[in-house]
């Protein structure tokens, strides 16, 4: 069995994205912190210039950092740490720790829509191996269906492709869709936190409260 660490940082540990309007040498100091309280090698950090799509790449020592319009990145090697930055999206973190892969996935709505928990679950599947019982999912703090309110044309979206049972009022539940599709693949070692970022008023960044807000992050390593 291979030793897998992960975590959620919140705004304690400041802002971890270069893309919202923060200065690169706080953002820099953010990650370093980072690195140095949850002991990961910064230079060995992995991170995303997320789209809102369904594109999973998979990742190792030669590839680049910030990997370009993705959503989902997948690696089996050693020390390297997957970060997916998020506020109110979704940061799901994949681990095989039987076969040793694990995954940082951004699941917003439209990648939730686009089922890029599928596509990430198939890759370690398909080219790794890992058998869908010894995936664990772990999705940590996001908006939750008791505030993710949408429009008309976004409910009848919902309704004809996932269920009626994932439409809360005017309000959608994007957790129990990514569970659903991982459930469909044979995924049940799923946990979801079941924290808003939006109305819980613990220490998280929520685009919906303020639009110029940072970023926190999943982040996990194969140690």
């Amino acid at each position: 069995m291979k030793k897998i660490d992960y975590f959620f940082t919140d705004k304690s540990d400041g802002n971890v994205a270069y893309h919202v309007e923060d200065k690169k040498e706080n953002v820099d100091k953010n990650r370093e912190k980072l690195a140095k309280k949850y002991n990961f090698v910064l230079k060995n950090l992995f991170y995303m210039n997320q789209v809102h799509g369904n594109s999973v790449q998979i990742v190792d020592e030669n590839s680049p950092r910030l990997k370009d319009d993705c959503d989902g990145i997948i690696t089996n090697n050693k020390n390297l740490t997957l970060m997916v930055m998020v506020a109110d999206c979704i940061p799901i973190i994949f681990m095989d720790k039987n076969k040793g892969v694990i995954a940082a996935v951004h699941a917003g709505r439209n990648s939730t829509f686009q089922k890029i928990v599928s596509i990430t679950a198939n890759k370690m599947i398909n080219i790794f191996s890992c058998k869908p019982s010894d995936i664990e999912v772990v999705m940590g703090p996001s908006i939750g269906k008791c505030c993710y309110e949408v429009n008309e044309e976004l409910k009848k979206i919902v309704k004809t492709t996932f269920g009626e049972e994932f439409i809360k009022g005017n309000n959608i539940d994007l957790q129990g869709i990514n569970t659903m599709l991982l459930n469909d693949i044979g995924i049940v070692n799923i946990s979801s936190s079941n924290i808003c970022t939006k109305c819980s008023n613990k220490p998280y960044f929520s685009y919906r409260v303020y639009k110029k807000c940072g970023r926190f992050a999943g982040i996990v390593t194969i140690k």
